[in-house]
């Protein structure tokens, strides 16, 4: 009689449940890093729509907005909160008008259970001449 018998189970088992968590820890890691670049680059997108000379710091938080709603869903971007940071959206650095938008709040992870990640952003763009 064998000792070792249906041990190549077991060991596929261990082996398999340990691929299965380190593959969706992956897959976790790169669908935030996604989530994240998306509204970041929807944020200054919205900083420059509002920079433009004939719109306001409320076209750009729509903006941005509007983008995050349409590149990852609308139930991730009404759970942000766009706004303008402490001090008003329009705002002096080193002699230039810049406008500034912000976002903050959290981004949804692969497995709800886990929790959400938090974002807390800003763009700033350049304030056309009027």
């Amino acid at each position: 009689m064998r000792d070792d018998e249906g041990a190549a189970v077991v060991e596929f088992v261990l082996v398999g449940v340990l691929l299965v968590t380190l593959f969706l820890g992956v897959f976790s890691v790169g669908l935030y890093l996604h989530l994240r670049n998306v509204v970041v680059a929807s944020l200054a997108e919205g900083a420059r729509e509002a920079a433009n000379a004939d719109r306001t710091c409320d076209d750009g938080v729509a903006r941005a907005h509007d983008l995050v709603a349409s590149a990852v869903g609308r139930r991730v971007a009404d759970g942000l909160t766009f706004d303008v940071p402490d001090g008003g959206c329009e705002a002096t650095a080193n002699g230039v008008d810049v406008v500034r938008i912000r976002v903050h709040g959290p981004l949804p992870l692969l497995f709800p259970p886990v929790g959400a990640v938090s974002i807390d952003a800003t763009a700033r763009a350049v304030k056309e001449g009027r």
